[in-house]
């Protein structure tokens, strides 16, 4: 009972999680072009590597947490393996997209 309770409130939040971002999706992103100067670019640089990292643990704890669900402890570090792996993809997707 306390394992079908957990996994329908993970679940849930995943599902959920998903959808309000979707929704601010609706504006159209513009390129532009900036002065490079080492400054800027190390600013870039230092937020694309954030994000890069935010996308892959997010993977790696929802992964982590479904297969803690499923299997115990080696469920869960197969599922933050799958899901970090996952993320990376994702994110690869981002970046070729220009986001």
């Amino acid at each position: 009972m306390k394992n079908r309770v957990l996994s329908a409130v993970l679940s849930l939040g995943l599902i959920l999680g998903t959808v309000g971002p979707a929704g601010a999706m609706v504006q159209h992103v513009t390129h532009r072009h900036y002065v490079h100067r080492t400054a800027n670019r190390s600013a870039a640089r230092h937020k694309r590597h954030m994000r890069t990292a935010k996308r892959v643990g997010v993977g790696a704890a929802g992964g982590a947490a479904i297969g803690a669900l499923a299997g115990g402890g080696k469920g869960a570090g197969i599922g933050a393996a799958a899901g970090g792996g996952a993320g990376v993809l994702y994110d690869a997707h981002k970046r070729h997209q220009g986001k």
